[in-house]
């Protein structure tokens, strides 16, 4: 594998990494819509962790939601999947670095090494997977209330927490995907084998040009 795609490669991973941990508690997952209201006296804004609201003289007051199990399904699996991607995203940024060519860290084994960024490069499609997943389903949530007439709550629209996180997703799938298909690719190449002729090898003196005429000679005439 070239070892400046593994170094490319491993950079999407990483800020894909960073982002999902700015998308995390970050305020913003979904927004009250202004749509339809004349006069606005507040904004509504939350996350996976709290609900925040500001008036119009600017003041800004948020409580964290009181219970875990009085949440709705989507947001207790959305929390799941981000902590996971997380997880996983750090994982594979450590075994990315220790089996990257320019590492010492594995000493000079390259196939260990490239087993190694295989792994790393599954764990940042992992780690893409699992944001992907949670910020869409959020965001599935978002628009069917809000396309549905006979929704009663507040209707919210897209924050920016989302497209942070499928920013993230996208460069976490894409490091992942380039990691795990070169190294592959680099495992299935055919080591060249050493030649061997075929038939018998002879080894000994070559007869010289008198031993070579009288030995036919001999057995030309029977």
């Amino acid at each position: 594998m070239d070892p400046i795609l593994e170094v490319v490669c491993l950079l999407l991973g990483f800020i894909g990494w960073v982002m999902v941990g700015i998308a995390i508690p970050n305020r913003y997952w979904k927004v009250s819509t202004d749509d339809g209201n004349v006069i606005i006296t507040s904004n509504i804004y939350e996350n996976l962790w709290m609900s925040c609201a500001t008036d119009s003289t600017g003041v800004h007051n948020c409580r964290e939601f009181p219970s875990l199990l009085a949440l709705n399904g989507y947001i207790q699996a959305s929390r799941a999947l981000m902590i996971a991607a997380v997880v996983f995203g750090s994982i594979g940024l450590v075994a990315t670095l220790v089996g990257v060519q320019c590492s010492k860290a594995a000493g000079e084994d390259m196939v260990l090494k490239g087993r190694i960024v295989g792994v790393g490069g599954v764990l940042f499609f992992l780690q893409g997977l699992c944001t992907m997943i949670s910020v869409s389903w959020y965001a599935f949530n978002i628009t069917q209330d809000f396309f549905n007439p006979f929704y009663p709550g507040i209707k919210y629209e897209l924050g920016e927490g989302l497209y942070i996180g499928w920013c993230s997703a996208v460069l976490a799938l894409t490091g992942g995907s380039c990691l795990t298909c070169a190294c592959k690719l680099g495992t299935s190449e055919k080591q060249p084998y050493p030649y061997q002729p075929r038939g018998r090898v002879y080894s000994g003196v070559a007869p010289s040009r008198s031993q070579a005429a009288t030995s036919y000679g001999q057995d030309a005439y029977v």
